[in-house]
């Protein structure tokens, strides 16, 4: 059983949190210039694009974000899961912060939705992101080539997905009966 998650909570944006929600200051986030953002958005789960700010519960700080987009693999409304992300301030990474948030994120979106699948992508180099989602039971389906346009180049990623019953397994303690 890994260790425990560091201790993070999940709330909508607001219009002062804008500011501290810039990103483009990684590698894996050097997408060029964007527009600044003047919308905080929607927390709806349902919809997306969306987000949630990552907070610390003691000091109520903002660490950071996760969002999502909706990924559809069929004609039908069951064949849609979300695509989830992070992104970190400078002073938030490196502490476990970022695998507790998207652990959380992926737990509201199987304990309020129906659905059957979560996906995650990253970069083929990103490793520390790799292993985050790893350590929350993404497993590792295959590349995805020349997927992303950034830092002047494209760039290939790893697709990720965790499935409702690996993840209700993962919560009861025992292994995953289809896969």
């Amino acid at each position: 059983m890994p260790s425990p998650l560091v201790d993070v909570r999940l709330r909508p944006i607001v219009g002062v949190d804008l500011g501290l929600l810039h990103g483009g200051d990684s590698e894996f986030d050097d997408f060029g210039p964007r527009p600044v953002r003047t919308e905080p958005p929607s927390p709806d789960l349902r919809s997306g694009p969306g987000g949630l700010a990552v907070v610390d519960p003691a000091s109520h700080a903002v660490l950071g974000m996760v969002s999502w987009v909706w990924q559809r693999w069929g004609p039908n409304p069951e064949s849609a899961s979300p695509m989830i992300g992070v992104w970190l301030r400078r002073e938030a990474r490196g502490r476990g912060v970022g695998t507790a948030a998207q652990a959380a994120l992926v737990d509201l979106f199987f304990e309020r939705l129906r659905l059957h699948r979560v996906e995650a992508h990253t970069d083929v180099d990103n490793l520390v992101e790799q292993r985050a989602l790893e350590r929350i039971g993404f497993r590792r389906e295959g590349v995805v080539r020349g997927a992303q346009w950034r830092r002047g180049a494209w760039h290939d990623g790893w697709l990720y997905s965790l499935l409702r019953e690996e993840w209700l397994a993962a919560r009861e303690g025992s292994a995953p009966t289809g896969g």
